[in-house]
């Protein structure tokens, strides 16, 4: 993952200067989240899940 981090980042770098997309202001990538790489459709699946219910569940969590 670093490495397609290190080396998209720097594609985009020559996008700026060379082509004159938009810039960026101090990262490219998110900081502080989780990568994960998903291997097979099931882990696809789950992770959708996840991102759909999400929401629902944080609701839940804030009653009282």
């Amino acid at each position: 993952m670093k490495w397609f981090k290190t080396m998209s980042t720097n594609w985009y770098i020559r996008g700026v200067k060379e082509l004159s997309w938009p810039g960026f202001d101090r990262y490219f990538w998110q900081k502080n989240y989780y990568d994960r790489i998903l291997r097979n459709d099931q882990k696809l699946m789950s992770l959708r899940g996840y991102i759909a219910n999400n929401p629902l569940r944080w609701l839940e969590s804030r009653k009282i």
